[in-house]
């Protein structure tokens, strides 16, 4: 029998540990999260893409706590706005504005703008304290609403218009939503190759050392 191997989602959010460990249940790994170790910084995410942000969370959280971490960045990339908001995402109209207040700011911004076309991407990174990482990335297509329609999910999802099914993000189902979103595309990805990962990681692990008691010059 293999040993298990622990992974740690460099996150506090339950719901995200939560659909990562039944994602992955099948197989001979241990889930955990930031809020199972004591405190350690926060890393600023000051990287210019997704990819930097995601590399930088997980091969800090990885080298600070010696196990393996998965890291995730992502967020909504308007053609018309050159690329914006991109990394700035979560931070568009202020370090503590409300979802509501993002997406009337993104609106104001697309008024009178014809081309409406948008993309949310992820990009998923998983480190070995060693620095070396693996990445998986996924884009999903759609327009911008011209106004907010929708209850469910979060962030953009009441102004992000999905045309194969002919509904906001926020009018989808979680299953629904899971089944196109790029974040979901992504996680996919990543468990449709997880023999491939638990390899590697076992690969980029440190080797630990084995003394023996009666013969303590090989310390």
């Amino acid at each position: 029998m293999q040993d298990l191997i622990t992974l740690i989602i460099a996150t506090r959010n339950p719901n995200k540990t939560a659909e990562i460990r039944d994602l992955l249940a099948d197989y001979p790994i241990q889930i955990k999260n930031l809020d199972d170790f004591g405190p350690i910084p926060a890393v600023e995410e000051d990287g210019e893409t997704f990819d930097d942000n995601a590399y930088k969370k997980s091969s800090f959280t990885a080298k600070v706590l010696g196990i393996p971490a998965l890291a995730d960045d992502s967020g909504l990339v308007v053609e018309a706005l050159g690329g914006a908001p991109g990394v700035f995402s979560a931070r568009y109209a202020g370090e503590n504005a409300t979802d509501e207040q993002r997406c009337r700011k993104l609106l104001a911004e697309m008024k009178g703008k014809t081309n409406r076309k948008a993309a949310f991407e992820c990009v998923i990174s998983i480190a070995a304290p060693s620095g070396s990482a693996l990445t998986y990335e996924a884009r999903c297509e759609g327009l911008i609403a011209e106004k907010p329609a929708g209850q469910n999910g979060f962030g953009y999802d009441p102004i992000f218009y999905y045309p194969p099914l002919k509904k906001t993000f926020a009018q989808l189902t979680r299953e629904e939503k899971s089944r196109v979103s790029h974040r979901g595309k992504a996680l996919r990805e990543l468990r449709d190759e997880f023999d491939k990962v638990l390899i590697w990681i076992r690969q980029h692990m440190p080797v630990q050392e084995r003394i023996d008691p009666l013969h303590p010059s090989q310390q």
